[in-house]
Formats: structure tokens, sequence, C-alpha cells
């Protein structure tokens, strides 16, 4: 039995093998059979691991760069993200910028019509003024003239505020009718003036912020000289 367990098996003697020599055989026991095999075992275990050791470094460098790719792929996406929200930023800023210089122009519009209704409000009682001191003026009434001063130191006082809001009175006694500015309510012929001159005003005018917010009412002269173009000029 322990005949038949037994094995022949060439051992080498010497780093190579000499044909001419004889070839010695050795039987080897279970003990060394099993041995054997765990050394067998264990050099292909190495010869694995060296394998993947061989690998590991070229599988890293190929998850390296497939992680690069990732990465630069997401900086794209995150450039593009911040671009579009930089570009939502700055059409916000001018939406907000056009609102408020909007909201602004309208505000201010209100303002220019409040105070443009108030003083049309006010310009009946600026020409009732007016005519009180024009007809009291021509009385001899000394009480009467200290009352027409105090009215005309009253009417002063309220031209003076509203030129201070912006209110410009149109006074064109002598100057070259404006169709703009005045409005023409009689004709007197007079050839010693040039044409189309203002002779009375009837009706002071008032303008504000540029705007003529009442013309004023005027007679206008005929029958005399055309006015030279250089006056014409320097009154426009």
């Amino acid at each position: 039995m322990a005949d038949e367990n037994k094995i022949k098996i060439d051992v080498e003697d010497g780093a190579e093998e000499a044909p001419s020599q004889p070839v010695e055989t050795h039987e080897m026991t279970e003990e060394e059979m099993i041995e054997a095999a765990k050394r067998a075992g264990a050099e292909a275990a190495e010869a694995e691991l060296a394998a993947e050791a061989k690998q590991a470094p070229q599988q890293d460098i190929i998850d390296l760069e497939a992680r690069a790719v990732e990465a630069e792929t997401r900086l794209e996406e995150a450039e593009k993200a911040a671009a579009d929200a930089n570009d939502r930023l700055l059409r916000l800023q001018a939406d907000w910028e056009n609102y408020r210089r909007r909201t602004a122009a309208e505000r201010l519009a209100e303002r220019e019509r409040a105070a443009e209704g108030l003083v049309e409000k006010l310009l009946p009682v600026i020409d009732d003024l007016e005519r009180a001191i024009g007809h009291a003026s021509s009385s001899e009434n000394a009480e009467l003239a200290q009352f027409v001063e105090g009215v005309a130191a009253v009417h002063a006082k309220l031209v003076s505020v509203l030129e201070k809001e912006g209110v410009e009175v149109i006074d064109p006694a002598g100057q070259p009718f404006d169709p703009l500015a005045h409005q023409a309510v009689g004709r007197e012929e007079n050839a010693a003036a040039y044409d189309e001159t203002v002779a009375q005003v009837y009706l002071k005018g008032y303008r504000m912020g540029g705007k003529v917010i009442r013309s004023a009412m005027v007679t206008v002269t005929y029958g005399g000289p055309k006015r030279p173009a250089e006056d014409s000029e320097a009154s426009e």
C-alpha cells in the first residue's frame, strides 16, 4: 500500500541538465506532495498578484482620465449655467433701470400736470386782481390808492411764487405776433408799426416748463412795413 502511494519524479541537479548524465529519480511522500502543492499555489498567487499590480497603475490612469473628462464636462456645464445666470441678471438690471426711468418720468409728468392744473385754476384769480388794480389805480381817492397798493403787493407775491415754480408770464406788447403763444382777438391799422406786431394785450398768457398753458389774447397791427428778417429771427 505504501509502495502504491509513492511516485517517481525527476530531480534537477544544477541549473542545466546534462544529457550525458543519468536522471536521478526520487519518490515523494504524501506530505511532500502537499508541500509541493502549497508552494505551487503560493507561486501562482504571487504571479497573479504581480500581474494585477502591473495592471493597477494602468487602470488607475484610465479611471483618472475618466474622472478628468467627467470633471471637465461638469465645469463646462457650470460655466454655461453661470453665463446664463449672468445674462438673466443683466436683463433684469436693464429691465429695472428702464422701469425706474419710466416710473420717474411718469411721476414727474404727474407732478407737472398737477402743478399745471393748479396754475390754471389760479390764473382767473390773477386776472381779477389785475383788473381790480387797473380799475382802482385811476381813482384819486387816497384810501383807495392805499388799498390798491396792498392788492398790488399780493398780486406781485403770487406771481413771484408762480415764477419760482417755473411759470412764465407772456406779456407780448410791442413784440412780433407769435401764433403759437398769442391769440389774436382783433386787428389795428398802424402804418408806423411793423406789420403783425402786438398792439394791445387784453389778457396775459402764461407758459410753464416750456409749454404754453394759456395763450395771450392780443390785437395785431397791419398796414405797416414788413419786419426785417433779422428782427424776426432775433424775436424767435
